[in-house]
C-alpha cells in the first residue's frame, strides 16, 4: 500500500507523518494522543515533555491491559470450542 504524508496536530505542534493507513485513522491516533497529553497538562503542572512521556506510559498500559483482555478472551474462546467440540463428539455417539 502507498504510503500517504499527513499533518497532525500534537500537544499545539504539527508534525508530518508518514503512514500507509489512512489520513482519517492517522487523525484519529494524534486525536487521541493530543487528548491525553492535555488531560494530563490540565491535571499537573509539569513541562510538556514530563506530560508527553506520562502520556505514553499511560497509553502503553492502556495496550497492555488490551492485550492482556484479548488473550484472556482468546483462551476463553478455545475453551468454549474445545467444549462445544465435546458436546458435538457425545451427541453424535450417542445416536
Amino acid at each position: 500500500m502507498a504510503r500517504t504524508r499527513t499533518v497532525v496536530r500534537i500537544a499545539g505542534r504539527e508534525y508530518p507523518i508518514a503512514s500507509s493507513d489512512s489520513e482519517e485513522y492517522v487523525q484519529r491516533v494524534a486525536g487521541y494522543v493530543d487528548r491525553k497529553i492535555t488531560e494530563l497538562s490540565l491535571a499537573t503542572r509539569l513541562p510538556a515533555v514530563e506530560n508527553a512521556t506520562l502520556a505514553a506510559v499511560t497509553i502503553a498500559d492502556e495496550l497492555a491491559k488490551t492485550r492482556e483482555e484479548m488473550n484472556r478472551l482468546r483462551e476463553q474462546l478455545e475453551s468454549e470450542r474445545d467444549e462445544l467440540q465435546r458436546l458435538r463428539a457425545e451427541k453424535e455417539a450417542a445416536r
